[in-house]
Order: C-alpha cells, then sequence, then structure tokens
C-alpha cells in the first residue's frame, strides 16, 4: 500500500510540472524582427532632375540592420549640375559615396520596424568643374561689372568630408519604407583648382563658412527580408 501510495504521489507531481510547463509554453511569444537589406532611392534628386533643367542627379541608398538598433548605412550617387549666379556660370559634374552607421532611438511596438534616428558618414568625391563665365568689377562700366567668358575646364578633383545625419524612416506598406533625413557637413579636405574653387561638390552640395554644407533627402526604400532574429 504504501509503495502504491508513493507511485500515485510521484505520478500527480509529474502531471503538475507537465501541466505548469504546458502552460507557460502556451503564454511564451516569439516576435522575429527583420534583419534584411534595405534598399531604394533619394527621391528629392529623382524629382530635382525632372523640374530643373539644370541638374541631373541619382542617389542610390541602402542599409543593413546588424544589431537591434544598429545600422549600416551607404550612398551612391552621381551630379550634373550647372549654377548661374549673379557673378558666374559654371558647371560641377562627378560621382560620390558615403558609408557609416545610425543609430534607431525609436521604440517600436512589437511588429513596427520604424526609425527615428541619428548616424554619422564618411563621404568622398571625384568631380570636374567647368567655369563658363565671370563677371570682373569694372569701373569704366555703368553698371560696375564686366562679364567674361572662359570655359576653362579643371579635371581630377577630390574632396572629402564626415557627415552628421539625423532623420525618420516609416513603413507605409510592408516592406516599404518613406524616410526623411537632414545633413550637416563638414569638410576634412579637398584638391582645389588654380585660381577657382570648390563652389559646389557632388554630395557634399554648396559651402558655407569654407568647410560647412548641408543638404536634405527624401528616400523610398525597400526592405528585402532575406534575415529574422
Amino acid at each position: 500500500m504504501k509503495l502504491l501510495y508513493m507511485l500515485k504521489s510521484i505520478f500527480s507531481h509529474f502531471l503538475v510540472i507537465f501541466a505548469l510547463n504546458a502552460t507557460a509554453q502556451t503564454d511564451t511569444n516569439t516576435y522575429k524582427k527583420p534583419y534584411g537589406l534595405r534598399v531604394g532611392i533619394d527621391a528629392f534628386k529623382l524629382t530635382k532632375t525632372f523640374l530643373d533643367k539644370n541638374y541631373q542627379g541619382i542617389e542610390v541608398v541602402g542599409d543593413l540592420r546588424i544589431t537591434n538598433k544598429v545600422y549600416v548605412a551607404a550612398e551612391l550617387g552621381n551630379e550634373n549640375y550647372t549654377i548661374d549666379d549673379d557673378h558666374m556660370n559654371f558647371i560641377t559634374k562627378g560621382t560620390y559615396f558615403k558609408v557609416g552607421l545610425d543609430y534607431n532611438a525609436h521604440k517600436n511596438w512589437l511588429d513596427l520596424n520604424n526609425m527615428i534616428y541619428t548616424g554619422i558618414r564618411y563621404g568622398a568625391s571625384t568631380f570636374s568643374q567647368t567655369l563658363n563665365s565671370y563677371s570682373i568689377y569694372d569701373a569704366s562700366n555703368y553698371y560696375g561689372e564686366n562679364t567674361q567668358q572662359s570655359g576653362e575646364k579643371f579635371d581630377g578633383l577630390t574632396a572629402n568630408w564626415l557627415e552628421f545625419v539625423a532623420g525618420i524612416k516609416a513603413e507605409v506598406i510592408n516592406n516599404v519604407f518613406i524616410g526623411f533625413s537632414a545633413r550637416l557637413n563638414y569638410k576634412i579636405g579637398d584638391k582645389k583648382p588654380a585660381n577657382f574653387d570648390n563652389l559646389y561638390i557632388p554630395g557634399f552640395h554648396k559651402n558655407y563658412g569654407g568647410n560647412i554644407g548641408v543638404g536634405l533627402n527624401y528616400t523610398i526604400t525597400y526592405q528585402i527580408p532575406f534575415l529574422r532574429k
């Protein structure tokens, strides 16, 4: 009788442990987040190409999630820009790339993948400039300026810079994201043409204060969810 009682007691304990374990497994939900490659274009440059006859440009963007909050990001682009202001007309033409990291400070709900992020990039550009015309001061002229035709071309120009980024990305439909970011650039160095300056650098944009540039981009990207963690 004692043996039978002990067996019943052990069996009852096993039933309780099994029931608790089954309940715990039922209540535990695991959600795997996408870690795929996200690629797309800068819609701002594409729109400007259609609306501004003096501008042609394209930029391909991409990022890859490496941790829950950190992404490796890169951009590759080409610009051909004719700038005509009050004192000169010149053409800047060249390619550039940027590579760096983004940190997502936004805490998403369980099944969302939106971003409010900051980041940093290293950027580099190779380009040429053609000085079409420029104005010089002329005291004998009623307007005080005399326009000179040039046509001089400067090849083999380079520049590199650091770029500080702040932006957002929102998933509008499954795996499709709309993004916006503001850029503050600090030029590290550049190769300047003789008797001229790099007033516009592809990827860096206009110079402000010598080494400072600013930029914006509006992106449309698609995430290829080949990996989930």
